[in-house]
């Protein structure tokens, strides 16, 4: 479990206490992630709205995109917990167990043939592990790839607050794989 105190659902009041049965109508109740920000609900509520903010972007990724650069993300950084979710994710979203395979092998490395689906990989791998070495090409070549500027914001904004989610779970450690159950509640629409 986490490395500090958390308040439970049953202890929760105030704003952690709508917090939490906000999450609970979705989920059934808060997940551990929610909970490691519970000494502080103001960070539960803007750690929930950023959530639904980055979940709702109606650009034209697909949800496999969406996931599978999340995805790579998450094994990069070793966060057990998030990477478990996304794994049940990609394969209820039907993505092919191979791709998945290709991903927990060499996150940093994933070679599909598919250049859009090799560009995005590419993209969520660089700006995790080298964020300084960014440069405009890695974008010209997510474009050549068919995304559009809305595409670019989206996919950048889903890499980024998975990398946020995983230095959060891992810095206090969480560790714990994501119940089946939550991962499948929790699928985008």
């Amino acid at each position: 479990m986490a490395w500090v105190r958390i308040i439970e659902m049953d202890d929760a009041n105030g704003s952690l206490r709508e917090a939490y049965e906000w999450q609970a109508q979705r989920l059934g109740e808060p997940t551990d992630f929610t909970k490691l920000g519970s000494l502080y609900p103001e960070i539960v509520w803007e750690r929930l709205r950023l959530y639904k903010a980055v979940e709702g972007c109606p650009s034209q990724l697909s949800q496999i995109e969406r996931q599978l650069a999340a995805f790579v993300v998450s094994r990069l950084n070793a966060t057990t917990h998030c990477g478990s979710g996304l794994e049940i994710k990609l394969t209820e979203l039907g993505a092919d167990r191979d791709l998945i395979d290709l991903v927990i092998a060499d996150p940093a490395h994933v070679r599909t043939g598919d250049e859009r689906l090799d560009a995005i990989c590419a993209y969520a791998a660089k700006l995790t592990l080298t964020p300084a070495a960014m440069a405009e090409d890695d974008v010209v070549r997510l474009r050549e790839a068919g995304l559009d500027d809305l595409d670019l914001v989206d996919l950048n904004n889903m890499i980024a607050y998975y990398n946020y989610l995983n230095r959060v779970s891992n810095g206090l450690g969480l560790f714990e794989a994501i119940p089946p159950a939550h991962a499948l509640r929790a699928m985008p629409h």
